[in-house]
């Protein structure tokens, strides 16, 4: 059976506040951990009214704070937008503070805008070597201090923090493949390189202290729900959401509505099926034969699912349902 992760972008609902989505976020990793969920994972995203999670170390605190089985981890941490010593020291800090509890998931897109990243980076200039040689960075810090060593990340040196490495595109695979690390995948967003990165990936992996063969998570849009209808309505939310942030105008989630897609012109439908395809909607039957059938096409490891719903109640049903359908 595929293992079942949950990635959490604590969405802010119109009509409430980054508070009240924070707290919705440590509800959610709760019902998770009860569930058997293996993994509780928030993102990093900037200027955008709609997600809490910016401050994800912050945000991973306190979700591991109020829970106590569960792993917590960041999926991910844009590397470009800190530095190596930095992120080991924040990953330290929690894996000090919940041992054994903690992945590391490292990506190399902004999570943002131009505008926001130039704020957060000072500069735009890119260097196309800089992600790879920061990760093996991070990855030492991690290591056992040494005589002499004059830069020691504390807390992290010497912890056991799990770096995985995460991309939409073939680089990731190649560097996750070449440092032997496991490998994450935005298929709930971006799945038009989905096989071809996992072919790159599984096909020039190399074992490494730790990983011994390819280990691949892919992201997945779960709106399970009592009926079909209802899964599609539960859905409309993160449509509404895609068609704001690719017209420039990001805002808070916005509530359902009935028919949306049909009010779309045909080229922001067309949109829609390219980066949101990957997902299962409906009852407990449908998101099963769904799942089934992603996992057999993609020889998925693990699943990280995405459940972008307005409705708290109806977010954690949709869960609820998903762990029931793959029990």
């Amino acid at each position: 059976m595929v293992a079942l992760s949950v990635l959490d972008l604590a969405p802010v609902p119109e009509g409430s506040e980054a508070r009240d989505a924070l707290l919705h976020s440590l509800d959610l990793a709760r019902h998770a951990e009860a569930l058997g969920y293996r993994r509780f994972w928030m993102a990093e995203h900037h200027s955008m009214p709609g997600i809490a999670s910016a401050a994800t170390a912050v945000a991973l605190a306190f979700v591991g704070a109020g829970t106590s089985t569960i792993r917590i981890g960041a999926g991910g941490i844009m590397l470009p937008n800190h530095s190596p010593l930095q992120v080991a020291e924040q990953f330290g800090t929690l894996e000090s503070l919940f041992p054994g509890r903690v992945d590391l998931g490292l990506g190399r897109a902004p999570g943002t805008d131009q505008a926001a990243a130039m704020a957060m980076r000072r500069t735009l200039h890119s260097d196309p070597n800089a992600f790879p040689r920061d990760v093996v960075e991070l990855i030492d810090y991690f290591q056992p201090a040494g005589p002499g060593q004059r830069v020691i990340a504390v807390p992290g040196a010497g912890l056991d923090v799990p770096v995985w490495i995460l991309g939409s595109s073939t680089f990731g695979a190649e560097l996750a493949a070449q440092l032997g690390l496991p490998y994450a995948f935005a298929s709930h967003f971006a799945p038009q390189m989905l096989m071809p990165a996992l072919d790159v990936y599984r096909s020039t992996f190399r074992p490494s202290r730790w990983l011994a063969e390819p280990y691949v998570m892919l992201g997945y849009n779960v709106f399970a729900a009592d009926s079909d209808e209802e899964g599609e309505l539960l859905a409309t939310s993160l449509a509404q959401a895609f068609v704001a942030l690719r017209s420039g105008q990001p805002g808070k989630l916005k509530p359902p509505v009935a028919g949306y897609l049909d009010s779309l012109p045909m080229e922001q439908r067309a949109m829609l099926q390219s980066v949101l395809g990957q997902a299962a909607i409906g009852t407990r039957d449908s998101v099963r034969a769904a799942v089934d059938a992603f996992v057999s096409r993609t020889g998925a490891d693990e699943l990280m699912i995405t459940s972008q719903i307005f409705d708290r109640e109806a977010r954690l049903k949709s869960y609820s349902i998903l762990a029931e359908a793959m029990a």
